[in-house]
């Protein structure tokens, strides 16, 4: 497998130009567009919408290869660490893409958090709750939905979103066992014929 690589050339006073070499797979590359001030989803998570918002952060966090930081697959290394310095760069670069991703008020309640995993899992304690009063709704709204005045296209797009938010909360729906795909496959013809 080849990895890619930058060469950038780095001034040492009056010296030629260094090169050195940029591994840009690594999780601790950040391209020279990213910033702090960047945010990894359009809409702002003021504590609804968890599932959705979640979804949105890890997917862009997993475009910049970062996922590792919030996972705890990249760990803190300790602080006499060569990579210390890299790694405090990029563990605050994400920290500041989730706390610029909230609301003002989640924000400021977050803000003193230590780093990007604990900042994570403070928004999972919080929020990722299966929660069977919100079960509970989304199944109502499913049974009460109706096409009304919504063309096909936007009757459909309304009730798919419904049964994704509906998988995203049920715990039975991420079953591993071997029998899923017939419960999968039974759901989907249950969700055809309620289309229908």
């Amino acid at each position: 497998m080849e990895q890619s690589s930058h060469q950038e050339g780095i001034s040492n006073g009056n010296q030629p130009p260094v090169l050195v070499s940029l591994d840009l797979t690594s999780v601790f590359y950040v391209h020279p567009s990213e910033n702090a001030g960047s945010t990894l989803v359009p809409v702002l998570f003021d504590g609804s919408g968890y599932h959705s918002w979640r979804r949105a952060i890890l997917r862009g966090l997993s475009i910049k290869n970062k996922t590792g930081f919030i996972n705890g697959k990249v760990q803190r290394p300790s602080t006499d660490s060569v990579e210390f310095s890299q790694w405090e760069r990029c563990n605050d670069m994400v920290t500041s893409w989730i706390l610029n991703s909230l609301s003002k008020d989640l924000r400021d309640s977050l803000q003193y958090v230590d780093n990007a995993r604990e900042l994570w899992i403070e928004l999972e304690d919080m929020y990722d709750q299966t929660n069977r009063a919100k079960l509970y709704q989304l199944q109502r709204e499913i049974n009460d939905l109706s096409q009304g005045n919504l063309d096909i296209t936007g009757y459909y797009t309304r009730i798919k979103k419904l049964w994704e938010e509906l998988n995203t909360l049920d715990t039975n729906s991420q079953c591993t066992c071997t029998g899923k795909s017939k419960i999968h496959r039974a759901e989907l013809d249950r969700r055809l014929i309620q289309l229908l």
